[in-house]
């Protein structure tokens, strides 16, 4: 298994919906919402959004790995989940499916994490500075970010025109995406040691 966090999304480039793809905006208002509600007190909304996940369980999960050595098992599946929420969420949004986001799990989006076996492949030590050493992925990401905006706007109007999704943009944003779930799962998820790569594949 890949010791650091892979992002899989079934894209499909042709035979897709226009209308739902012109509203998708409004369409997926609820789902935002659902999905914002899990925005936790320790972090703010807007540098929850801004990683990419809101509500993950971050501070105990640091203090557990630190002075306990352990991952908490239930913290490990509730942040599992609330990941590929999040990755389903933005799948829909940024028009990689016209799958509508479900509330769980689904064969379309997937978030594999690697196997922490409960903290031992974890150094303890380590989560008190990721979040610094991590600062050249905050400026490669949002640079990756604003990227992958400017291709959706362009993906979207070519949908809503033709009902074919290009296939060129979904490796940006799927690749921007992916992207950001690997720094998380090193600075924020700290469900990996491995240094997340720079490249968007």
């Amino acid at each position: 298994m890949s010791n650091q966090v892979k992002t899989l999304v079934k894209i499909k480039h042709k035979d897709r919906n226009r209308k739902t793809v012109f509203f998708r905006g409004i369409i997926a208002f609820p789902a935002i919402i659902f999905v914002a509600t899990f925005a936790q007190s320790s972090f703010s909304e807007s540098e929850s959004w801004a990683a990419g996940t809101a509500g993950v369980v971050a501070l105990p999960t640091l203090l557990a790995l630190v002075f306990r050595g352990k991952y908490p098992s239930y913290v490990l599946t509730f942040n599992h989940a609330v990941v590929e929420l999040s990755t389903r969420l933005a799948a829909y949004v940024l028009i990689l499916n016209d799958k509508y986001p479900s509330i769980e799990a689904n064969s379309k989006v997937a978030v594999l994490f690697p196997d922490v076996e409960g903290g031992k492949k974890l150094n303890r030590w380590l989560p008190l500075v990721k979040w610094f050493l991590a600062i050249p992925h905050y400026i490669v990401g949002a640079i990756y970010l604003v990227i992958s905006l400017v291709v959706t706007v362009i993906a979207w109007v070519q949908t809503s025109i033709t009902g074919r999704y290009p296939e060129w943009a979904g490796e940006i944003v799927l690749g921007t995406i992916a992207y950001w779930n690997r720094v998380q799962g090193y600075m924020l998820l700290l469900v990996t040691d491995k240094y997340p790569t720079f490249r968007l594949k």
